[in-house]
């Protein structure tokens, strides 16, 4: 195993698993960067990043953290997502995902059809996790005091049939966004149970953040591919170094819009849930024209599923979408 390796291993407390952690990073870190090398995190008066886990996200472009979120608020998301999912909640405007295996099977409305529920952004309940003071305290740390929410997701990753398709193949989050600057965007992904390999973590590719933006497709899988998992195109996983992200209920980890990660497949009988939202600063701006960029082709894609969705020959601009997903945290609205 590498020396990187060895840190990133000892930042997940891979082969130990306690059950609390007394420091996020490993005592092998390196020493914390100066402030002015700092690129991806912000150095803001409420930040309460310490220059370890600073030093860490700079170098690897993620960084978890044990505890965050208390377990009776996500007994609370939980129990509204099953609501949702019933029906005795409201899913207006809200997106509701099955996962490829379970479109082509008998299914009964209840949380075991959704694997995935997005945009809930305006409902009370499920909103108050973006606003959790025990996450927004690090976010501030990554992205300044002015905090939008993008894009929100509480997943629901079902036993995989034999076909594979609960896994996601490894891709970007800045691929889906038509706003910039990268730096100043972060996702929280906060684990509802306990997720290790067993039942499709999280895996990164520690480092990644600090390169380009690649372009993507759907992968060539046998058992098929759900909409909208795009992955980077002609990925090999030989080639990186992959490390898979164990965690504990309530954990939680920020990561880059542009490092690459994925997940495993479910091999368990249990659905995996996790929830989370992607922030950014609300001084970031949105791009006017994706016609001609490797983001087009996804761009033509969200628009054609919003024009189904709303049952309209409009077309409905990239920006827009996003514009209605867009709520403000805390701080000042500016430009998103």
């Amino acid at each position: 195993m590498s020396e990187r390796l060895k840190i990133v291993a000892g930042h997940l407390n891979v082969g130990q698993r306690p059950s609390v952690a007394s420091s996020i990073c490993s005592g092998h870190l390196t020493t914390a960067l100066a402030q002015s090398d700092y690129a991806y995190t912000d150095s803001n008066a409420e930040s309460v990043l310490t220059p370890e886990q600073i030093a860490f996200y700079e170098q690897n472009g993620f960084l978890v953290i044990k505890k965050v979120v208390p377990k009776e608020r996500l007994d609370e998301f939980r129990n509204r997502f099953q609501d949702i999912c019933s029906g005795k909640v409201s899913s207006f405007g809200m997106t509701l995902m099955r996962d490829v295996a379970i479109c082509k099977s008998e299914y009964v409305q209840n949380e075991k059809a959704i694997s995935k529920l997005q945009d809930f952004q305006w409902d009370d309940v499920l909103f108050e996790y973006c606003r959790l003071p025990e996450v927004l305290r690090y976010v501030k740390g990554f992205i300044g005091p002015n905090v939008m929410a993008m894009h929100t997701m509480l997943i629901n990753k079902p036993p995989d049939p034999g076909t594979l398709t609960s896994r996601h193949p490894m891709h970007q989050d800045l691929y889906y966004f038509p706003f910039r600057p990268p730096n100043r965007v972060v996702c929280s992904w906060t684990a509802m149970q306990k997720i290790d390999r067993k039942n499709g973590c999280l895996v990164v590719i520690p480092g990644s953040h600090k390169g380009d933006l690649l372009e993507h497709d759907y992968p060539d899988w046998e058992g098929g591919v759900n909409k909208l998992y795009h992955g980077i195109k002609d990925y090999n996983p030989e080639t990186d170094n992959r490390v898979w992200v164990e965690m504990d209920e309530g954990d939680t980890v920020f990561f880059h819009p542009v490092l690459i990660h994925g997940s495993g497949t479910n091999k368990t009988d249990g659905f995996r849930k996790s929830i989370s939202c992607h922030y950014a600063a609300s001084e970031c701006e949105y791009i006017e024209n994706l016609g001609g960029s490797m983001q087009e082709r996804v761009e033509k894609e969200i628009e054609e599923v919003v024009r189904k969705k709303t049952r309209t020959d409009v077309v409905v601009p990239l920006k827009d979408v996003w514009k209605y997903r867009a709520r403000l945290v805390c701080g000042e609205k500016i430009n998103l």
